[in-house]
């Protein structure tokens, strides 16, 4: 069959398993490109085939060198339906992988479960013994309680008030003002339970139980603070509240970890084009506007970029760690200078429909959202007929 990209909303419902091959090459081919990297030799990623967390994956296996578990929920192909990107991503991670003589070990299912977390043990046993990195990036709507059984579903809304600002349709670039009415208490709890640092600290007690955390072992998870512009829709709302939760959780698992000489940090990382944040009102037009501004002053990043950067200068570097006054890595520091966020807020100012494409990289955010489905990138044959068996095999 031949693979079309179909967009509904937020979300592109086929990925193209050559195109998402070539995006998942190109990274190796950047951290390739950068030189080794110290880092964890025996890796968990638990969210491991998209965004940050594919992009750690990579960094670990093909920069420091790392055996590496990767723990996603991905969805194969079934009939004339293409399987998930992230399904086409840990096909072509575990290949290259393969071909260096790396390590790969993937485990597919709901991370939140027992279940997956035992599998996740038994495989680390059988192939590792110990990790001494464990990467949580786990991006999801909704999370089934692994000891009530309930399903709670986080949403994306401001807490006190109802919130108006501006927003894009990215697939047509109309802006508009969005209102959000506020969340209430219980959508506020569900978020956070979905979102927040529980699921990780339940992973690393797990590890720690079985004795399975090598000495030294380093965890990070992953946030986001951004400007004035989204705290209300972001760092102030629901998703906000689940962070603080997450960032918290770091603080008890340091001492945790203590015996191990250990640590487990937050990384505060730059506004991207991920499947997740496609998601947010209001943060695709400012991701748009970033784009343009960080691109002009030679400081645009990608997750692959962010992702070297934080292990060369942060995790195991000997660069400066960037630590903020609550104990967070800061890989966001080039998206918050001053003059990068005074130029943004300039142009949020003027942004309308008609010069949308004009005073920002609206085409650059498109470019890569298709991208992340493996469409738009080049050297893909994009007429080709593809057999959709012949991409199955994790």
């Amino acid at each position: 069959m031949i693979i079309k990209p179909k967009v509904r909303g937020f979300i592109c419902t086929t990925a193209h398993p050559a195109g998402c091959e070539r995006h998942v090459l190109e990274q190796i081919e950047y951290v390739k490109s950068q030189g080794k990297v110290a880092g964890g030799q025996n890796v968990l990623v638990i969210g491991a085939s998209t965004g940050y967390g594919l992009a750690s994956r990579i960094v670990s296996a093909f920069g420091s060198g790392a055996k590496t578990i990767g723990v996603f929920f991905e969805r194969p192909s079934a009939d004339e339906r293409t399987a998930s990107a992230g399904w086409y991503n840990t096909v072509a991670f575990h290949k290259a992988a393969q071909a260096e003589g790396l390590l790969s070990i993937n485990i597919n299912g709901d991370a939140f479960s027992n279940e997956i977390k035992q599998q996740t043990l038994a495989a680390i046993r059988e192939h590792l013994g110990t990790v001494d990195l464990v990467v949580y990036s786990l991006a999801s709507p909704r999370r089934t309680h692994p000891d009530n059984g309930e399903t709670y579903s986080s949403v994306l809304k401001p807490i006190g008030a109802k919130y108006t600002n501006k927003t894009i349709n990215f697939a047509n670039g109309v802006v508009s003002d969005i209102s959000i009415e506020p969340a209430n208490v219980t959508e506020i709890a569900h978020t956070v339970e979905v979102m927040g640092g529980d699921d990780w600290q339940r992973w690393i007690q797990l590890l720690d139980e079985a004795g399975v955390l090598a000495n030294g072992v380093k965890t990070v998870a992953y946030s986001y603070i951004g400007p004035q512009i989204t705290h209300a829709i972001y760092r102030e709302g629901t998703i906000g509240r689940a962070k603080d939760h997450l960032e918290a959780t770091a603080q008890a698992l340091n001492g945790l970890l203590q015996k191990y000489e250990g640590e487990a940090v937050v990384s505060v990382n730059k506004a991207l084009v991920t499947q997740a944040s496609s998601a947010i009102p209001i943060v695709p037009l400012y991701i748009s506007i970033l784009y343009k501004v960080m691109k002009e002053k030679g400081l645009h990043e990608g997750c692959i970029e962010q992702m070297y950067r934080l292990y060369q200068d942060c995790l195991f570097g000997a660069g400066d760690r960037q630590f903020d006054e609550k104990g967070r890595i800061r890989i966001d520091d080039w998206e918050m200078q001053a003059d990068v966020q005074a130029e943004v807020t300039a142009l949020w100012q003027q942004i309308a429909s008609e010069n949308v494409e004009q005073i920002s990289d609206l085409a650059g955010y498109r470019r890569d959202f298709m991208k992340l489905f493996g469409f738009d990138l080049e050297g893909v044959d994009y007429e080709a007929d593809i057999t959709l068996n012949e991409w199955d095999a994790i």
